[in-house]
């Protein structure tokens, strides 16, 4: 049988900052029964995703909201 979850926890709350981003994305990745990715291509592929975003905006393609016209916008769909 395997130590008690308690033990374990504290353990890793002793590990770095690090330590604990590739543990918790290791435990992640076992969820979903997928190969890790290579961190590098995850960051690349985020940066390419930024600055086709900054593009779009740039160009005009999309118009950027104003945070309280969202906010105001879910408050009206979604409470009473």
């Amino acid at each position: 049988m395997g130590r008690p979850l308690e033990k374990i926890e504290s353990e890793v709350l002793d590990l770095s900052v690090a330590e604990r981003a590739r543990l918790a994305k290791l435990l992640i990745a076992s969820l979903d029964d997928e190969p890790l990715e290579d961190p590098l291509e995850v960051e690349k592929a985020w940066e390419d995703e930024i600055y086709q975003r900054l593009e779009q905006i740039r160009s005009g393609k999309v118009k950027l909201i104003p945070a309280e016209e969202v906010i105001e916008e879910l408050r009206r769909r979604h409470l009473p």
